[in-house]
């Protein structure tokens, strides 16, 4: 699959770190041009640092998914500095509580992990998809296994990943006759940042990881080349679909 997003212009949200930064490092490498946006700055000037060490065009963008005007700004900036937008990646998220039941869950958080994961996804295909509709271009959510199982705690990522597949699918359906292919991943638990938190710096990751067949945890970069694979002319068929990243988490 070499240079197989030659030219192609592409924003990905939550590059500052995790599944982002090396979905951004995956495109460039395959010839893309990127918009990297993140609401932490300091970590996006580090991704854009990495992308630019390859000699791919990389352009920063800081924002916040949380809020309307910015996402607009962001898709806007992507037109202005590339003329065009062939592909969109919507990656930003949180986890929000994973230790709580749900009447004991915070509203305060609740509302925080919708507005990230879920309403930001939203805004982020409002202002994409007209573009994407012009260059026939595609979009790849990124969604979770919480968003096609349940388990205890955490209903907050759930109910928004949850969102993300149907979103996912709805627009497949909607956009499917003007060319546009809408897909999302589905990571198991990916050694990021976020998964730290998640499993205690540690401490609980012989648990987790002996739910998954293959042994182990995965990699970012392993979900960043399902992404790049989804965005290519060699996906041209698929549309509709979440594709599980997860060491055959979901198969027992």
């Amino acid at each position: 699959m070499s240079n197989a997003l030659e030219g192609k212009a592409c924003i990905i949200t939550g590059a500052g770190s995790g599944i982002g930064r090396a979905t951004a490092l995956a495109m460039a490498a395959q010839g893309a041009h990127v918009v990297i946006a993140d609401v932490r700055r300091d970590e996006l000037k580090a991704t854009a640092e990495l992308v630019g060490q390859h000699g791919a065009v990389v352009r920063t963008f800081p924002a916040d998914v949380r809020e309307e005007d910015e996402i607009a700004g962001l898709v806007s900036f992507a037109i202005k500095e590339f003329g065009k937008l062939d592909c969109a990646v919507n990656n930003a998220g949180i986890e929000g509580d994973t230790n709580k039941p749900l009447a004991d869950y915070e509203t305060s958080v609740w509302s925080d992990v919708i507005a990230i994961n879920l309403t930001g996804v939203f805004f982020c295909m409002k202002h994409e998809l007209p573009h994407l509709v012009a260059s026939k271009g595609c979009i790849v959510n990124t969604a979770s296994v919480a968003g096609l199982c349940g388990s205890r705690f955490g209903s907050a990522y759930h109910a928004s990943k949850h969102g993300v597949v149907g979103l996912t699918r709805a627009a497949a359906v909607e956009y499917g006759d003007k060319g546009v292919r809408i897909n999302a991943v589905a990571p198991g638990v990916i050694r990021t940042s976020m998964a730290d938190r998640f499993l205690h710096g540690g401490e609980h990751a012989a648990q987790v990881t002996a739910k998954y067949p293959l042994g182990r945890l995965g990699q970012p970069e392993e979900v960043a080349q399902a992404i790049v694979w989804l965005c290519s002319a060699s996906a041209s068929f698929i549309t509709g679909h979440v594709l599980p990243v997860d060491g055959g988490f979901l198969v027992p």
